[in-house]
């Protein structure tokens, strides 16, 4: 063809790609969309050839290879798909608004199915000039009679085309990288880039340095024959040796079977059968040499086979029937580097009304130091897209670890965002209703392994019911409880089990270490509470009380129930109370400290804190939120507590009948302390102060 030049064709509707090169979210996005034309490209002629438009040669093997060389800053990218024609590059490069694969699939929508083409010939192309000065292509259609096709650019909207060299159908494209992309030259940020989107995709990905290639194949090559030589001449000595013993014994048993007199009869005999056992063993040797040449042969095909740095077909594109439970495991070891066994997965298959397929995995959280945010992997076609789309994905799913591949999924240009439409709020209702469907299922048919996984399921299970409606409903009957006794209760099961004690409410501890006084307190009255210890309890039983109306949940120490006290009147304790509120209120220094008196049924308890519930929610909710800076204290800090003093305890009555006394100060601080420590951990002065007064204590005992 003659040289031709001539300004790409660029208008309004298309001109975004290139000229704002910040859509792309990422610069090494550009592998990604340069290897999915080519995977195009070669689903393509696959395609043509099961429909007979071209003749496949026997054993042809499609592939792709991505190759980098440092020295000369080059990255290239060759496929040997369908390749293009002049007509072609003219209408799927120079304008940029046509899509190559839209064309193809409307010519072709009766004769092959479209769920693996993949991009949009032409759009993502130009996304190579965000990290190249020049781009060539060198192409060849697979159409008989076509010449071969050079393309040039260098970044502008003018370009040149004139006869290519390549003899192969397929496409070349070459990226002469500007000086700020240099990294993409680099064998190790290229591998890091295509394990990062291309680890998947439908077609054989090879990578190759070109400046390292010929100098390691050398290497191969002179390290393996030096490894069969060594071992052919180990062989050989050895038969040898093993020769020389048996002919030595076969001399000796000889003469002495024989005697003197036939000696020389079996040394003659002894010459000829050595003769022929040189040429035999000659012959062997020469046998010998060819196996191992045939040997050495197989070593180097074996070192010299290529393999491809992407897995064509991933473990969600297969029926879950036919995948093992060992499998399910590697695939999450290898994708998600977490080698911490997943609890357990949902294996997605849907073909109506959407095409969907992936793997979901629950994931074993340590809650202590893992954050809770997972990793979704959205993929279209095998391809990388993003990770955890909240459009697709429900918000409180990415806790979840897994892969979605959707091929029906609306991208914009960019392929790193959705259109937010009707049909992509199905996928992620279908998502909800699979993950629902599971879980549920788990609780009714395997209640051991559900109460099992409890404690991990949890945290997601309680954000999936705050966040979505429908979720919550499907799983209003299977959110477990876990008693103080480790014992799992649904919450109808707990208020059944309390009706006659705490009708209607439900005591909670979020701290089984520090409320450990309380919890025993429960535990010898026979009355039950659960552990809620996890940060997202908070708004958790604040909505479980709207949707549960009449049930209240309160901390176990934030009130004194009457099943603890014993019946007096308020009257009686009034003149206890005032006697001691102000003895306190003296020694500790603080006028504003609320003081209750009760006869505790455990007179082994001398003092309690108790907090409201809704002071306590609040100033949890503060601290969760850090809400501009504001001091939680400000709404109820050490003021909206209680200190409950038992007036059957001794020290409490030692308190009362010495007023007074040298060390009654000291003995109020001391059983403030204590209620304190039994509610929260003391600030540090605080604690400084109590460990010298409880040495103090002691000494005094000890006297």
């Amino acid at each position: 063809m003659a040289k031709k030049t001539g300004s790409l064709s660029i208008n309004s509707d298309n001109i975004f790609p290139i000229i704002k090169k910040w859509l792309y979210s990422d610069h090494d996005i550009f592998v990604r969309e340069v290897i999915s034309n080519a995977c195009d490209a070669v689903t393509k002629l696959r395609k043509l050839a099961l429909i007979g438009e071209f003749e496949e040669p026997d054993d042809y093997k499609y592939r792709i290879d991505v190759i980098a060389s440092p020295k000369d800053k080059t990255l290239t990218f060759i496929d040997n798909g369908i390749g293009m024609t002049a007509d072609e590059v003219n209408e799927y490069i120079n304008q940029i608004a046509f899509s190559g694969a839209t064309d193809f699939l409307e010519k072709y929508k009766d004769k092959a199915t479209d769920d693996q083409i993949i991009g949009h010939f032409g759009l993502g192309f130009y996304s190579t000039f965000m990290v190249a000065d020049k781009v060539t292509i060198n192409t060849l259609s697979y159409k008989d009679g076509a010449e071969p096709v050079f393309w040039e650019c260098d970044g502008g909207t003018d370009y040149t085309m004139s006869d290519g060299d390549r003899t192969e159908h397929g496409t070349e494209i070459t990226l002469y990288l500007n000086e700020d992309c240099y990294e993409f030259a680099n064998e190790y940020r290229v591998k890091e880039v295509l394990e990062k989107y291309c680890s998947f995709m439908p077609e054989e990905i090879f990578f190759t340095n070109a400046d390292e290639a010929k100098e390691e194949k050398t290497d191969v090559v002179d390290s393996t024959a030096s490894e069969v030589k060594e071992k052919k001449t180990k062989k050989k000595a050895s038969k040898k040796a093993d020769k020389k013993d048996d002919k030595d014994e076969a001399k000796e048993d000889s003469a002495e079977e024989d005697g003197k007199a036939e000696a020389s009869e079996v040394d003659a005999k002894e010459s000829e059968d050595s003769d022929e056992s040189d040429k035999g063993e000659a012959s062997a040797e020469g046998e010998s040499d060819e196996d191992e040449d045939e040997e050495l042969d197989e070593v180097l095909e074996d070192d010299s086979k290529e393999k491809p740095i992407n897995e064509t077909h991933p473990l969600w594109t297969k029926h879950p029937n036919d995948c093992t439970e060992e499998e399910y495991k590697e695939f999450y070891r290898k994708v998600f580097l977490d080698f911490k066994e997943p609890l357990f997965w949902i294996h997605l298959n849907m073909d109506y009304p959407f095409n969907l397929k992936g793997i979901l995995y629950f994931p074993k959280l340590n809650t202590e130091y893992d954050t809770l945010e997972g990793t979704i992997k959205l993929y279209n076609n095998q391809v990388f897209i993003a990770d955890n789309i909240k459009e697709v994905i429900p918000e409180f799913l990415l806790l979840l670890k897994g892969v979605i591949d959707c091929p029906d999924l609306p991208l914009n240009v960019s392929r790193s965002a959705l259109q937010n439409d009707g049909f992509v709020k199905k996928i992620s209702d279908y998502i909800t209703k699979k993950v629902a469907d599971k879980l549920s299922g788990m609780c009714k048919t395997d209640r051991e392994n559900y109460e099992k996984y409890w404690d991990d399921l949890s945290p997601f299970i309680k954000f999936g019911c705050l966040k979505d409606d429908k979720f919550e409903e499907k799983m209003k009957d299977y959110i477990l409880y876990r008693n103080i006794d480790g014992k799992y209760l649904t919450l109808t099961e707990y208020l059944e089990a309390g009706k006659d004690k705490y009708e209607n409410t439900v005591f909670y501890t979020d701290n089984e270490k520090t409320q450990s006084q309380y919890i025993n307190m429960f535990r010898e009255q026979g009355i039950d509470a659960v552990v809620l210890d996890h940060n997202i309890d908070n708004p958790f039983i604040t909505h479980q009380e709207q949707k549960h109306e009449g049930v209240h949940f309160a901390r176990i120490d934030s009130d004194i129930t009457n099943t603890f006290k014993e019946e007096v009147s308020e009257d009686e304790l009034k003149d206890t109370t005032d006697k001691l509120s102000e003895i306190f209120k003296k020694a500790l220094n603080n006028d504003k400290l609320t003081v209750k008196v009760e006869k505790l049924k455990n007179a082994a308890i001398s003092s309690m804190i108790t907090l409201p519930e809704e002071t306590r929610r609040m100033q949890d909710m503060m601290k969760m939120y850090a809400m501009g800076g504001m001091d939680p204290n400000m709404f109820g800090g050490s003021d909206s507590l209680t200190l409950v003093l038992n007036a059957n305890n001794q020290l409490v009555q030692y308190i009362l009948d010495n007023p007074d006394g040298d060390k009654t100060g000291m003995v109020c601080e001391q059983l403030y302390d204590l209620a304190l420590l039994a509610h929260a951990p003391l600030e540090p002065e605080a604690m400084t102060k109590f460990v010298a007064r409880s040495n103090e204590i002691l000494a005094l005992v000890t006297k």
